[in-house]
């Protein structure tokens, strides 16, 4: 159940908002094997007086925070940040624009159905 946050500067269209989320969830799916179903995402859009990047990056700059289940290994882990870069390329995003932080909070510290995920069947494999 990765819970996927996106943040960029306002103003890119609604298409290349939903292509961004799509390539990521569909990165997320082929590297870390979540179901094509598990889908948590936002996007933040965020003004340029509020949003400040380092001035080597351009208006395109991208950062993608993931929080998901622990137990991937780093192997996966290099394979998703890989595969996100190449697909955001594609739409025109290049790699020094692009920031991934991953973040794995311990099993007992999310809440599913009332319970904590780790007294719960969480119904995919984890050790990708």
């Amino acid at each position: 159940m990765p819970l996927v946050t996106i943040t960029m500067l306002k103003g890119r269209s609604k298409e290349i908002k939903k292509s961004i989320l799509t390539e990521v969830h569909d990165a997320l799916v082929k590297c870390f094997k979540i179901p094509n179903s598990d889908r948590y995402q936002r996007i933040i859009e965020i003004g340029p007086d509020n949003f400040e990047i380092p001035s080597d990056r351009t208006k395109q700059c991208v950062t993608i925070e993931l929080t998901v289940y622990p137990g991937r290994s780093l192997d996966a882990k290099r394979l998703l940040y890989k595969d996100i870069v190449e697909r955001l390329e594609k739409l025109g995003i290049v790699s020094t624009d692009i920031l991934i932080i991953l973040n794995e909070p311990p099993l007992e510290n999310w809440g599913l159905r009332g319970v904590p995920a780790s007294e719960t069947t969480i119904g995919f494999k984890l050790d990708v």
